[in-house]
């Protein structure tokens, strides 16, 4: 059984340019696009109360233009840290969109230098900065400048290669990061190249945090308490970043809180509970979108309603159904299907 020290998991200190912040949780939940919205954080933040969450990224340019706005104000609504995750390739509309969420109320910002979607790639943002260093050298600067709250990064160990062969290119681009003035890095153990695919190298995590003073996240592969507790150890790792293993299970963030803490794991609620939580979250998200609502929170209902008998037949209903009144009519008839 791999079991953590508590007193080793001390508080985080990030001093910023002014604004100090303090991270009591070393669990960090990525933002995901179109799935960490303020409901889905709502959901997060019930098993882990102080864990550093994320909007889901936000683009400058879209932001300079006056979309996505919501994103980024709506962050006053909710308790917690909340950090602004940002991309874009021009260092002026990057330092404005920063101002414009730390006067929203953000805990920090993120700065995406890890995103392999090509849309977003090949126009110089998230991984694309990795091909040009002197261009993120610029943006980190300037956004750093522009604000008084921390600044951090999320990347990749490299553009291109297989995972084990990019340790000393890895290690020398997060090196220019932190002298660049990012004050907490979180490293994806994989490529651009690799997207998803692969195992993530923790051992190039590993190289990389010997190598650098500022704290460093580890990220990719954590799926539950016990994938945590092993990338720490092999990893040395200040936190991790926990991503896709929360799509349809947001109490994860808050499970591996309680392992690295030396707490009792809170249980994985079973088919009764999982159907209450998707049904409220299908609620919330009509409230808030509509009849578009719906359509938000099918990917989210798909993942929730597992595990059970007769799931994969709800699911497929789900998926179906057209309005958000037979959706809920589904749920509450498969709730019921499970009672003695």
């Amino acid at each position: 059984m791999i079991t953590a020290d508590p007193k080793a998991l001390h508080a985080l200190e990030l001093p910023g340019h002014g604004t100090p912040r303090r991270l009591r949780c070393r669990v960090l939940q990525s933002p995901l696009a179109g799935v960490s919205d303020r409901i889905f954080r709502s959901l997060v933040r019930r098993w882990a109360p102080d864990a550093l969450l994320f909007t889901e990224m936000v683009n400058a340019t879209s932001l300079e233009l006056g979309h996505g706005r919501q994103k980024v104000e709506e962050l006053a609504e909710e308790a917690g840290p909340i950090g602004v995750q940002l991309f874009d390739h021009r260092p002026a509309a990057m330092a404005d969109a920063a101002r414009r969420a730390e006067a929203a109320g953000a805990f920090l910002i993120d700065i995406n230098m890890g995103c392999p979607v090509k849309k977003i790639a090949r126009k110089g943002g998230g991984s694309g900065l990795i091909r040009d260093p002197e261009l993120a050298t610029r943006i980190l600067e300037t956004v750093a400048a522009a604000v008084s709250i921390p600044v951090t990064v999320k990347t990749r160990l490299a553009w291109c290669g297989a995972a084990g062969g990019t340790t000393t290119l890895a290690v020398r681009w997060c090196r220019q990061l932190e002298n660049a003035g990012a004050q907490l890095l979180t490293l994806h153990g994989r490529t651009r190249e690799q997207g998803f695919r692969g195992q993530a190298d923790w051992a190039a995590i590993a190289a990389v945090k010997r190598a650098l003073t500022i704290p460093m996240i580890a990220n990719g592969d954590i799926n539950s308490p016990e994938d945590a507790l092993r990338c720490l150890q092999r990893t040395g790792a200040d936190g991790v970043m926990v991503g896709r293993g929360t799509m349809g299970s947001p109490w994860l963030v808050g499970q591996i809180d309680a392992a690295l803490s030396g707490r009792p794991v809170p249980p994985t609620p079973g088919p009764a509970a999982k159907l209450a939580l998707a049904a409220e979250q299908l609620r919330a998200l009509v409230a808030a979108r509509g009849d578009h609502g719906l359509l938000i929170a099918r990917k989210h209902l798909s993942w929730t309603c597992t595990g059970f008998t007769g799931a994969p037949q709800l699911r497929h209903a789900l998926m179906r159904a057209p309005t958000p009144a037979e959706a809920l009519a589904l749920l509450a008839g498969a709730e019921a299907s499970l009672a003695p």
